[in-house]
């Protein structure tokens, strides 16, 4: 299986893609898509067409995008709403289904507690798929969310098995 992993920003939106066989992930690329200084509908285009890209080049199975964070800025909050929606709306053109993960669930999910700060997430992304450096940290948080996606399938998975 190969998920995309996404960690939706109006500057920066990282992603990760891994492959999964068995228990084990491996990176198969990660990175950031930077918008510029562009109009907001610009940048928006631009997430859109980099997603879109990746999808059409890497042909995920699945895409795991983080939730929206609502922080006391509205607008940020707004932006960043629209901003996983053209990262969405450009999966769901290649037909490629889409999971979504509060940050707190992706930190339980690789820290093993939901308030950890973003060098503990960065430090486990390196560990869990054995980097030698950590990636920008756009790319380790949207490589976090795709190994979050993976351990909720895996246990998904176990699940339905033990009730068969």
């Amino acid at each position: 299986m190969r998920i995309l992993g996404i960690d939706p920003g109006s500057r920066l939106t990282g992603f990760g893609i891994i492959d999964v066989q068995g228990d084990r992930a491996t990176v198969v690329h990660a990175g950031v898509i930077k918008t510029g200084t562009g109009s907001f509908p610009e940048r928006l285009g631009i997430i859109f067409r980099g997603i879109r890209e990746l999808a059409i080049e890497y042909r995920p199975n699945e895409v795991a995008v983080e939730n929206v964070f609502v922080s006391k800025n509205a607008s940020s909050a707004l932006k960043l709403g629209q901003a996983r929606g053209a990262a969405i709306s450009a999966a769901i053109c290649e037909e490629i289904p889409v999971s979504e993960y509060s940050p707190r669930s992706v930190k339980q999910a690789i820290v093993g507690r939901g308030g950890a700060d973003k060098v503990q997430v960065q430090h486990m992304v390196c560990v869990l798929l054995r980097l030698a450096e950590s990636p920008v940290e756009d790319a380790a948080d949207a490589l976090a969310v795709a190994l979050c996606h993976q351990h909720t399938q895996q246990s998904l998975n176990r699940m339905q098995a033990l009730q068969r």
